[in-house]
């Protein structure tokens, strides 16, 4: 959530402002690659989903203890996951617009949180950790089976172009004028549930009883695995991030788990603390920071401050209204935090 809300955007002012080379290199990671690839950026989403996994065997362990019943938790679930495909359109479907014309009810990240979240408890509820790698593999699977080998009308099978593959296509039958955009959704729920599912079973780990040392092994074994398979599955099968094809899914994933083996290295292991507080005024609200960061116009707050100072400040004018404009909002999400006022779903 820090690179969303002004991370990237603070290191784009800085480069434009020192052109070091290590920053000039950087700056095209802070994008999206068009269709086939992978950059930094395109690692935030599926890292929201995983992270959304792993708090789901520790949020059903909580509600079990507390006596809560499966359909309880069904339940909250599918709760939770309207509230997220409602805030999505607000804040990329253009809901608020008030306009039928104009809404786009599947195009949000969001969207595919909730799809992934909806999914990904329903499996985690009804099967054993096992059988939810497997399902996880049978997802892949078969995601990857629909996209090569169904033949598009008037197209034919496996072809991955923007406007030629089968999950776009049924997109387009099933959302027909409310269609919008290169994102892909029914059909890549498989896809979004397995990235969720890959924080699960991280969410497993972490809950188990073996020590820092085992976990730590088995969060970076599976990222490590999760890459290989990935990197030689897209050998066949792109990695495409628009439609979230199945080797997308183990490379991020692959890289989700090994960031999580990092930081719960440095912050439970070693207990270096200090540091991530900045980070965590942000996590502790991150559906307020990102529905500000659709919603509101922070810019135009941070002009009221440091507006009259950007024509005076030269090539460092981009950094100052970059920085001027996280610090509004992260300024807003610390008095959030010291008046204990966090915002869940």
């Amino acid at each position: 959530m820090f690179w969303i809300i002004g991370g990237g955007a603070m290191v784009e002012g800085l480069a434009k402002a020192i052109h070091v080379p290590i920053l000039n290199a950087v700056v095209p990671q802070l994008e999206h690659v068009r269709w086939e690839g992978l950059h930094f950026w395109d690692l935030i989403w599926p890292l929201f989903m995983f992270i959304v996994g792993v708090s789901i065997p520790l949020s059903m362990a909580h509600r079990r203890a507390a006596g809560a019943s499966r359909g309880t938790i069904y339940l909250h679930a599918v709760r939770r996951a309207a509230i997220l495909f409602v805030l999505g359109m607000m804040a990329q479907g253009n809901l608020l617009a008030w306009d039928l014309s104009k809404l786009w009810p599947c195009y949000s990240v969001l969207h595919g949180i909730a799809a992934g979240y909806l999914v990904a408890v329903a499996v985690a509820l009804e099967f054993r950790p096992r059988t939810q790698v497997l399902i996880i593999a049978g997802f892949l699977l078969l995601y990857w089976a629909l996209l090569m080998l169904v033949p598009v009308p008037g197209v034919g099978a496996g072809v991955l172009t923007p406007t030629g593959n089968m999950a776009t296509w049924i997109d387009q039958m099933v959302l027909g004028h409310f269609h919008h955009g290169e994102n892909t959704w029914f059909v890549s729920y498989l896809g979004f549930a397995s990235s969720v599912l890959l924080g699960v079973m991280a969410g497993h780990v972490l809950l188990s009883a073996r020590t820092a040392a085992a976990k730590l092994r088995l969060l970076a074994s599976a990222g490590a695995g999760c890459l290989a398979v990935g990197l030689v599955w897209s050998l066949a099968l792109p990695i495409i991030k628009l439609l979230w094809t199945s080797s997308f899914v183990l490379v991020s994933g692959g890289f989700s788990f090994l960031a999580l083996a990092l930081f719960y290295w440095l912050v439970d292991v070693r207990g270096w603390r200090r540091w991530a507080f900045p980070f965590r005024v942000i996590g502790m609200n991150p559906i307020v920071a990102y529905m500000a960061m659709m919603l509101i116009d922070l810019h135009g707050i941070a002009k009221i401050f440091v507006g009259s100072l950007l024509p005076r400040v030269g090539i460092w004018d981009s950094l100052l209204a970059e920085t001027a404009t996280f610090l509004v909002l992260w300024l807003f999400l610390y008095w959030m935090y010291r008046t204990r006022s966090f915002v869940k779903i």
